[in-house]
């Protein structure tokens, strides 16, 4: 086919409407804000989406062989197309710059000048030209398909045929020669880094430390993020500038991936190291599950070494040195196997302890080392002796038990912070509070949630393409726009998005923040003479330290 009789066999009056719309609809409030360039390149993915998805039911219709309107009836709807197609464009771009501000006023931002709405059209347009083309190539390599396929089979029975054959190619093209070689081209990145030994980061000399010429764990084994957790852990005279009372070095321990080759001998190993430092015979004990490159978050490790005096022993082991969401496409079972080695190989251990003597056991997890610890965490198996509870940060949509606390949350309680039963077991926190309520008292074992309202991580939904999210429904978190409206697809569209940004702005998306880590840690810990000027104190002196990013 010539390229004009590509591009004809691709037009579509109502498609245009329909792409124009999904080109605007992208331009509106959604959680995180995005620069013009970000911004053009959804609109015009969204533009393209639109569009084929009207030449997807169109095809349909044809091959049903259903009647179609045409004639003076068909060039005054194309004109009417070609109308409406511009206003809508018009209007989405004179109000992108109020759209963009409303999500940054959200999350704190101060408004932006411009939004650049020629930039943003031009853009768009040329990427979602980019993509029609792409797809107008698609279809006239399965009409070639289709016409050779005829010559041996019905014309009807052809044009499925191409429709595997061609889809089935572009497949195996993108995920053999595209997909796998970025896979290994990302690993080979992400393995360079874990190796990298940073000047800065200095081995241990104390031969209780993990990582000491002493220790069981080799120093340049443990990666680059664990050996970062073990050499910045808060010192004594660090925590006692806070705590008067008796003030000791926190134990952490941490396996690399590097260290051993399965997860049983990584959690092994963990077990082995943290009986040899004495990790039993603290206060409490914390199994912390990192994300995809192992790192742990100082804001959540740090806090808890200061409430607790340092009398805490956490372990740790690196199932991936790749990114969470790498990790999880390349390797989604890794995490959760390392994590339940872990678990119970820590536990099994803990149960053999006398019940007046060993530590409060603890659980936590932020993003993916959250929906780890939660896929593998066996609730029943621990009813005849339970841990004490968990603390479980910016769980992803999916992770096990927030999805059930979400979806089966007490009526009249709003999807982004839900009230799940009494309260006595599990409540769920964000940045503006929610652990105090008409709850009864705590039980033996305390579950806290800590999700931000607008973290997309933590919001996206798949039937969001088709129906707009709980999430939306008033009265909406303090970090939610109230101008944010649903569109079909293009929500899904923004969410995803979102989701690449979610780092950027300190206190809102994916971006937790020590002192709302506090809180959460004082709820479930409940230490000994604990009050909120405590909490206040301590506040202050994470202010003071550097940012974990």
């Amino acid at each position: 086919m010539k390229v004009w009789e590509i591009a004809k066999a691709g037009w579509s009056a109502f498609a245009l409407v329909l792409a124009v719309s999904f080109f605007g609809a992208a331009l509106t409030p959604s959680l995180m804000p995005r620069d013009p360039l970000v911004q053009a390149a959804l609109c015009g993915v969204a533009a393209v989406l639109g569009y084929e998805t009207v030449l997807l039911v169109r095809t349909l219709w044809r091959y049903l062989e259903l009647p179609e309107f045409g004639g003076r009836l068909a060039a005054w709807w194309n004109w009417a197309a070609l109308a409406s197609s511009l206003a809508i464009i018009a209007f989405s771009l004179t109000r992108a710059a109020s759209w963009q501000d409303a999500t940054r006023a959200a999350v704190g931002m101060m408004p932006l000048e411009s939004a650049a709405p020629v930039y943003i059209f031009l853009v768009g347009s040329m990427i979602g030209l980019g993509l029609w083309l792409l797809f107008r190539m698609a279809g006239a390599l399965r009409h070639f398909v289709a016409l050779q396929l005829e010559r041996m089979v019905p014309r009807r029975l052809g044009v499925v045929l191409s429709v595997g054959i061609v889809g089935w190619l572009l497949w195996a093209l993108v995920d053999g020669a595209l997909v796998r070689n970025l896979f290994k081209a990302a690993d080979a990145s992400f393995l360079a880094a874990d190796i990298l030994m940073e000047p800065d980061v200095v081995q241990p000399e104390d031969p209780l430390k993990t990582g000491s010429s002493a220790s069981l764990i080799k120093w340049d084994e443990i990666g680059r993020r664990g050996r970062q957790f073990i050499a910045t852990a808060p010192t004594v005279q660090e925590i006692s500038e806070f705590q008067k009372g008796p003030v000791i070095d926190p134990i952490r321990v941490y396996v690399g991936r590097r260290s051993a080759d399965t997860a049983e001998d990584r959690a092994k190993l963990a077990l082995e190291e943290m009986i040899r430092v004495g990790g039993f015979e603290r206060a409490v004990l914390v199994v912390m599950v990192p994300v995809g490159t192992g790192w742990m978050d100082p804001g959540a490790q740090d806090t808890l070494d200061f409430i607790l005096a340092g009398n805490v022993a956490t372990v740790a082991v690196q199932y991936s040195y790749l990114s969470s969401m790498l990790a999880l496409v390349a390797h989604p079972d890794d995490g959760v196997d390392q994590a339940r080695a872990l678990f119970n190989a820590i536990y099994d251990h803990w149960t053999t302890l006398p019940k007046d003597q060993r530590p409060k056991f603890y659980v936590h997890g932020l993003s993916q080392g959250a929906f780890n610890s939660q896929a593998t965490l066996p609730l029943l198996d621990m009813l005849g002796d339970p841990i004490q509870g968990t603390f479980w940060a910016g769980s992803p949509f999916f992770s096990r038990y927030w999805a059930e606390v979400r979806d089966q949350r007490n009526p009249g309680s709003p999807a982004w912070r839900p009230n799940y039963g009494n309260g006595s077991l599990i409540r769920v926190m964000n940045q503006y509070g929610g652990l105090e309520g008409d709850y009864l008292p705590w039980g033996p074992v305390r579950a806290v949630f800590l999700n931000y309202g607008s973290d997309p991580i933590v919001n996206f939904t798949f039937d969001s393409a088709i129906r707009a999210p709980a999430w939306l429904a008033e009265p909406r978190a303090p970090d939610v726009s109230d101008k944010l409206s649903w569109f079909p697809i293009v929500t899904m569209l923004q969410l995803v998005l979102d989701s690449m940004f979610a780092l950027d702005i300190e206190r809102y998306g994916h971006y937790y923040v020590a002192p709302d880590y506090i809180d959460g840690w004082a709820a479930v810990l409940e230490p000994e003479g604990w009050t909120q000027g405590r909490a206040e104190e301590l506040k202050e002196v994470f202010s003071r330290r550097p940012a974990p990013f």
